[in-house]
């Protein structure tokens, strides 16, 4: 059992789920919510201060969000159980922005594509690389995350992209990565890949509607572009 400090044993000015029922998630800080979520600081620390230095040791909200297990569990105080709970909630975050705009999402133009995924992908640190799979109607059907890559490059191979369609019984895809830069124009590489996928598509029957690359709050469509 963790032999942490719960937050009803510390002053009154750090019980973060007092504040909340009192004034409202939106009244907290983000050090206050991320407390919530951790529930027990340690023996040094209560969970305010665990979750300050979790803020510090990341650098900004931004970059809690792309941070795995190990890497959480590497922050003095942060065991399984809490990189856990921390996973868990970013995870339900990202799941309630892909729903926000309704169960069923229609992609009649590129930016219907962006705006799905854009919350998700603006602020990641690493390019990750996502199918988003559609239905003879342009319903999205599916989503998929195929590659998580380093800061400068995502690799991803076309075998797995149509696996991972064919498997959603998807009529058409969309592709998207993210450039942790912030800036959506299209390396090389992104053009050369586009051009692969778009000719295993033709191969496979399951035509790749566009490649979008995710910018921050911006994004490029390379069919737009002219580059497929």
């Amino acid at each position: 059992m963790e032999q942490g400090n719960l937050l009803r044993n510390v002053p009154h000015e750090e019980r973060p789920r007092e504040r909340m029922m009192q004034y409202g998630a939106e009244a907290l800080s983000h050090t206050e919510l991320l407390a919530i979520l951790l529930r027990t600081g340690t023996k040094q620390e209560s969970a305010v201060h665990l979750a300050g230095k979790i803020l510090k040791e990341c650098g900004s909200l931004r970059n809690l969000l792309d941070m795995s297990m190990s890497e959480l569990t590497a922050i003095k105080g942060i065991g399984p159980a809490k990189a856990v709970q921390l996973r868990a909630g970013i995870e339900l975050g990202r799941r309630i922005v892909r729903t926000g705009q309704g169960e069923v999402v229609t992609v009649r133009k590129p930016q219907d594509a962006a705006n799905y995924v854009m919350e998700e992908l603006r602020y990641l640190k690493k390019e990750h690389f996502v199918c988003l799979f559609l239905n003879t109607k342009n319903h999205i059907i599916a989503r998929e995350t195929l590659s998580v890559g380093t800061l400068n490059a995502s690799l991803v191979h076309p075998r797995e992209v149509f696996r991972a369609a064919v498997k959603a019984g998807s009529a058409s895809i969309i592709c998207v990565h993210n450039h942790p830069s912030g800036d959506p124009m299209p390396s090389p590489e992104d053009i050369t890949l586009t051009k692969r996928l778009v000719e295993a598509g033709e191969l496979m029957g399951i035509e790749v509607l566009d490649h979008l690359v995710i910018g921050d709050g911006r994004f490029i469509s390379l069919k737009e572009h002219g580059y497929m």
